[in-house]
């Protein structure tokens, strides 16, 4: 024999648990656990006077949906759209400051294709409970920010620098807040932001 009773038993066990444990379980920890209320980016607050129905409570935000194959579809093909449409520049290019957040028109920088994404997909029948702008820090410590879909599957992130939409642990992040899915103009803690970097250079 190659195990011994015990040994057979315990990964009779595991077999079992593997099986009958829901999708969610499996999902729990390819998600991002938020935290506490915290500082709302400038950008964003100036963004939200001037476009305030997008910066308020979210009805029905509760559970991470499903995403169909034809919602993947989607979500590809607005994240290569945006990606090939803008053309990156900065703020102190486009409007001589720092912080300007706005929906791009011929280019932008990482917080305006964040928008118009999360625009898109919200007119797509996304919730704004499930498309939640997400502030992280690159590996060299510059600033940036990504949109951070949540699904049954995990959280996944449409990202500016890269086509491929991509598991949240999947990134060279380390994932400082976002959002709050019950309400757009609310931003809260990423409990578990800094692991992702181990994982990702795994």
């Amino acid at each position: 024999m190659l195990f011994g009773p015990g040994r057979t038993k315990r990964a009779m066990i595991a077999l079992l648990a593997s099986i009958v444990l829901p999708a969610g379980a499996m999902a729990s920890g390819l998600s991002m656990q938020v935290g506490r209320i915290t500082s709302q980016p400038i950008g964003h607050y100036e963004f939200c006077k001037q476009f305030n129905s997008e910066c308020e409570p979210v009805k029905g935000s509760g559970a991470a949906p499903k995403v169909t194959d034809y919602g993947w579809d989607v979500i590809r093909e607005i994240n290569r759209a945006v990606n090939f449409s803008v053309m990156p520049k900065t703020d102190l290019e486009l409007f001589g400051k720092e912080e300007v957040w706005t929906y791009p028109e011929v280019a932008g920088d990482c917080e305006d294709y964040v928008l118009l994404k999360r625009h898109m997909l919200i007119e797509r029948g996304f919730s704004p409970a499930d498309t939640l702008i997400t502030v992280v820090r690159k590996p060299d410590g510059e600033g940036h920010a990504v949109l951070t879909l949540r699904t049954s599957e995990g959280d996944f992130v449409l990202d500016n620098l890269v086509d491929e939409v991509k598991n949240w642990r999947e990134t060279p992040y380390s994932y400082l807040k976002r959002q709050a899915s019950n309400n757009s103009g609310r931003w809260v803690t990423i409990e578990n932001g800094s692991d992702v970097l181990v994982g990702a250079l795994k």
